[in-house]
């Protein structure tokens, strides 16, 4: 079925999308737990107005295209976070995040799908290269920081992570899967008694001679 992502999805799409579900998929988890709406008639018509608007808003010539992405080169979009001890986020940021920022502060229109970043799961600082318009790129800055706090040195975050990586796999070595073990062949039992009429029958004939060869051992034994 066809639905409308009303939060980003990993895997999946970014909000505004409309995606193709299973039925059950959509049913059991996108719809109860509000990451997406039924795309019915009248949003599908409401989504293209949306867009026709932000379009508007964005760089419609090469000129403005250059004076925007100047102005993305020197900023840097700060997030804090709610994130673990070893740097691990308990939550994203996403391209839909970015780009809504932009909005909210800069009042800089972007495309989210043109913004060359995957999902960020880990606070650190990061480049974003961004598609302004046709052969106008620049690249966006974003720090992304503990809740409350700022970016440890990168020391301590390669340190983290590292520490996060080893303790995920001493887990994993803790609980390892079931080796797989192939079932013993059965052994062989007694070989089958041949039927009546069957094994012995070919037996007897086997050993009967031909017809001819019966007579030429006849004229033989007589001359």
């Amino acid at each position: 079925m066809q639905v409308v992502l009303r939060q980003d999805v990993d895997h999946l799409g970014l909000r505004g999308d409309v995606v193709n579900v299973a039925r059950g998929y959509a049913r059991n988890y996108l719809l109860p737990r509000g990451l997406a709406e039924v795309a019915t008639p009248g949003l599908l018509r409401d989504l293209e107005r949306r867009e026709a608007h932000r379009a508007r808003h964005e760089a419609s010539s090469s000129d403005e295209a250059r004076a925007i992405a100047g102005r993305l080169e020197t900023l840097e979009l700060r997030f804090e976070v709610n994130a673990g001890p070893t740097g691990a986020l308990f939550g994203s940021v996403t391209a839909t995040n970015v780009a809504d920022r932009l909005w909210e502060d800069e009042k800089i229109r972007l495309d989210r799908r043109k913004l060359g970043m995957q999902t960020i799961k880990r606070i650190g600082r990061y480049t974003v290269p961004v598609e302004v318009f046709a052969e106008v790129t620049a690249e966006l800055r974003l720090l992304v920081v503990p809740e409350g706090g700022e970016l440890p040195p990168e020391e301590a975050l390669a340190a983290a992570e590292a520490a996060e990586a080893e303790a995920a796999a001493a887990a994993a070595a803790e609980s390892p899967e079931p080796a797989f073990e192939p079932e013993p062949e059965p052994e062989p039992g007694p070989e089958p008694e041949p039927e009546p009429g069957s094994g012995e029958a070919v037996t007897e004939a086997a050993a009967r001679p031909e017809p001819s060869e019966a007579a030429a051992a006849a004229d033989e034994t007589s001359s």
